[in-house]
């Protein structure tokens, strides 16, 4: 059955365009370079009668119009390609100019909007003549002399076109008196059926306008058209909700990520660190890649790299979690292995699909050891002195979450000038390549860089994890990365002084003479004076409490750094003695001549520290 049948049908409501389309003359129509569903005349036949097969093709051009130009908006995912999509699909087909105004700022979701109301133009796109005369579109052309932001005042005469919601033409008496505040004097009012005034209403309030502009060699706007911008606003407007909407849970969603990174690493004795993270792409750029470095007792510091299986704001929360708990337990001082027995359980509790990856690494600068422990998390590559780099043998281990396995660790040599590489799958797996292949790539592209500094020095490691990051190619950025590089410098077995003291009386006046005799050798017998203090202060409360030998320990690297240990798990604390307390006082004298001190619990006792400068 044709279309002139199927129109002709009793029963059957015709195709039919409005009155003024019917009578219209087809000689008053101008030529249009890329016809729109508007500029589509309905031939009469005999008789001056609209003929309805043609009517049927005209309503049939905007149908095809409307879908092609909803689904473009609908491309958009931001608020920018939204409105570009309202543009390019309008402008020329629908309208040779087109000014889009936008709230500023724009609510997002339940938000109060701003007071007073204000619109501002987002964008303008027009139709230019080329030299030559011939139309062609040119978007990047001098926008319209509109002016920049208006205010819509309550009562007034745009305020009240915004709040009928529905587009007006230019030529009714509201639109006339509402679009000179959004035109300007520069542009005018155009004569006719000439503009369209169209409110862009999202899903709780209106958000902007848009006007549509027709030069006067092309046909006026039909009643049709109305719908057109109607339809045109609204899935304009419903995209721009959705975008900003989007926008804020993403914004919201990073910050939360990288707040629950570390702000700045720390500096601990005998190893030197970096790191980088990378979010995802835009389609995937929020996750649960996390890095950590955590002082230990003893001069050592933890390193850590996990990553929660996911993209979502759950992910980057379960993030935040998991680190939390992974620096409660490094600061019980627990082997690796029982680090990451914890954080499965902590897993499990969060429920039964938290899973994540996760490396445990604690570094020894006195020993030059390494002891680390895996949870289905890709292998460290070592990079040595001499420029050879190395994938280290770690047991794989099962993610934490899994539940029901056990975690081995596993002790390495970490020699001085070595640099340790922990990452997330992120940098070595995409969809273009394995992650196997993706880790000797990075193996290889370490060695190359070392190559380059020669075999007696180590490249340095800000620019060593910036180069490791320039391997990533377009298609390598499904995951968020999460880099951590540890170069390791240890302590000389020269600069460390060990000892151990019987918990009795005489043990400050022998860790007195002990120290006096190490800062000799080290040439620091200007600190003499005050490390002896120090020490007979923090040996006298650790004799008081133990029941096993007292440690001291004297490490000498840009401070001095001393260390006593007990078996004692109460940790002492500062407070203010009163003039008639024989005690208490001897906190007070570390913290007024050390530089740092502190107090770190040990699942066999305690560790008390302090630090001072050796350089005046």
């Amino acid at each position: 059955m044709t279309e002139h049948q199927s129109t002709s049908h009793e029963g059957r409501r015709p195709l039919v365009a409005r009155p003024h389309e019917r009578t219209r003359p087809r000689q008053e129509e101008a030529p249009s370079a890329t016809p729109g569903p508007a500029a589509v005349p309905a031939p009469a036949t005999g008789g001056g009668v609209p003929d309805p097969a043609a009517i049927a093709r005209s309503e049939g051009d905007r149908l095809r119009f409307v879908g092609a130009a909803t689904r473009r908006i609908a491309r958009g995912i931001d608020l920018d390609e939204i409105v570009l999509g309202l543009c390019r699909a309008s402008v020329p087909t629908f309208t040779d100019a087109i000014l889009v105004y936008l709230r500023d700022p724009l609510p997002v979701g339940d938000e109060r909007p701003a007071v007073p109301f204000m619109l501002r133009l987002r964008r303008t796109d027009r139709l230019r003549l080329a030299d030559d005369g011939a139309e062609e579109l040119d978007l990047q052309a001098e926008p319209l002399p509109a002016p920049q932001l208006c205010e819509v005042r309550n009562g007034g005469a745009l305020a009240e076109v915004l709040r009928g919601v529905r587009p007006v033409f230019g030529d009714s008496a509201s639109a006339r008196a509402a679009l000179p505040d959004l035109l300007g004097d520069s542009i005018g009012v155009p004569s006719g059926r000439r503009a369209i005034l169209a409110p862009l209403r999202g899903r709780r309030r209106v958000i902007g306008a848009a006007v549509f502009l027709r030069r006067p060699e092309r046909p006026a706007f039909e009643a049709n058209d109305l719908l057109v911008a109607a339809q045109l606003a609204t899935h304009t407007a419903l995209g721009i909700d959705k975008a900003v909407l989007y926008g804020r849970e993403a914004y919201i969603a990073d910050e939360l990520q990288r707040t629950m990174l570390p702000d700045s690493l720390p500096q601990p004795t005998g190893v030197k660190l970096a790191s980088r993270y990378l979010p995802a792409a835009e389609t995937a750029r929020v996750g649960g890649d996390w890095y950590d470095a955590i002082p230990l007792p003893g001069s050592r510091v933890a390193l850590v790299v996990g990553d929660v299986m996911g993209h979502s704001m759950t992910s980057a929360a379960i993030m935040g979690q998991l680190r939390t708990t992974a620096q409660t337990l490094a600061g019980l001082d627990l082997p690796p292995q029982e680090v990451l027995h914890h954080l499965d359980e902590q897993a499990q509790r969060l429920g039964s699909d938290r899973m994540a990856t996760c490396l445990y690494a604690v570094y020894d600068p006195v020993a030059h050891r390494i002891t680390i422990a895996n949870a289905g998390h890709p292998p460290p590559v070592l990079l040595h002195l001499g420029g050879r780099a190395e994938v280290l043998r770690v047991p794989p281990g099962a993610p934490i979450g899994v539940g029901g396995v056990d975690f081995e660790a596993v002790e390495l040599d970490a020699p001085a000038g070595a640099t340790l590489l922990l990452y997330t799958d992120g940098l070595v797996e995409s969809r273009l390549r394995d992650v196997w292949t993706g880790i000797e790539q990075l193996r290889e592209r370490l060695a190359a860089t070392a190559q380059l500094t020669g075999p007696d020095h180590s490249p340095p490691l800000e620019a060593l994890c910036d180069d490791v990051l320039d391997m990533l190619g377009p298609g390598d950025r499904d995951d968020d990365i999460a880099l951590l590089a540890a170069r390791f410098d240890g302590i000389a077995p020269s600069d460390v002084a060990y000892w151990f003291l019987e918990p009795e009386e005489q043990a400050p006046g022998r860790a007195r003479r002990l120290a006096r005799r190490a800062l000799a050798r080290w040439g620091l017998e200007e600190l003499s004076d005050s490390v002896e203090l120090l020490v007979s202060e923090v040996v006298t409360n650790a004799v008081r409490y133990a029941e096993r030998p007292v440690t001291l320990r004297l490490l000498r690297t840009d401070v001095l750094r001393c260390e006593v240990g007990d078996d004692s798990p109460q940790l002492p604390r500062q407070r203010r003695a009163r003039d008639t307390d024989e005690g208490g006082r001897g906190l007070f004298l570390v913290n007024r001549l050390a530089r740092r001190w502190g107090a770190t619990r040990l699942s066999s006792g305690k560790v008390v520290w302090f630090e001072l400068g050796t350089r005046p």
